[in-house]
């Protein structure tokens, strides 16, 4: 069981095959709930699973775009999805990538795809989202822009959740932390109380 406050940056930890994935993606309405409850912003993920989708913003671990389409184009596209009319100079500005609004998906960097799949996410104005494993694979100039975003969207009144392998960037990152072991949480709290009680100096 997790409680996560509306406005924090909250990190789920954990070894590869902890449950880390599996436990966004029930949160997300991506995979099947076999029992229990989860809830966001009122909305029961079990029962309405496509409801919650309307207040949540997903950056998922792969991505796949249609290779044609400039990312300008394919965030209208994803805009118009979700029915909202959006500025996509305004999204890419957010994730400081307006020199790249006529670049194909393909020519965009690592650290520059990571931020523009962060911008798919936020097309529909979502009040959480959801980040699995973000910076996997950047090297540390694209690591550090990306946690840059995201502690600007946070502060802008956005709760974001992820996950990650990297206690510092939990540290960096995040007000609370859960840390997961083969499908349960074994502790949660502030990262600071975490590394006093389990690894002290």
């Amino acid at each position: 069981s997790l409680s996560i406050e509306v406005g924090e940056i909250f990190g789920i930890l954990g070894p590869n095959g902890a449950g880390k994935t599996t436990t966004l993606e029930m949160l997300e309405g991506l995979t099947d709930i076999d029992s229990g409850t989860a809830m966001i912003d009122g909305i029961d993920v079990r029962s309405t699973p496509y409801k919650v989708k309307e207040v949540i913003g997903v950056q998922l671990q792969a991505n796949e775009y249609f290779d044609n389409l400039s990312v300008s184009e394919l965030l209208i596209l994803f805009g118009n999805l979700y029915g909202k009319k959006i500025d996509p100079e305004n999204l890419l500005g957010k994730v400081n990538l307006i020199d790249k609004a006529k670049a194909k998906p393909d020519s965009l960097s690592g650290g520059q795809k990571q931020r523009f799949s962060i911008a798919c996410a936020l097309v529909n104005e979502p009040k959480v989202l959801f980040l699995d494993e973000p910076t996997t694979g950047l090297d540390p100039q694209a690591k550090h822009n990306l946690w840059d975003l995201v502690l600007n969207l946070n502060r802008d009144g956005m709760t974001i959740v992820l996950t990650t392998h990297n206690m510092h960037e939990a540290e960096s990152l995040c007000r609370r932390i859960a840390i997961m072991d083969h499908g349960k949480i074994v502790a949660e709290d502030t990262p600071q109380n975490l590394i006093l009680a389990h690894a002290p100096e």
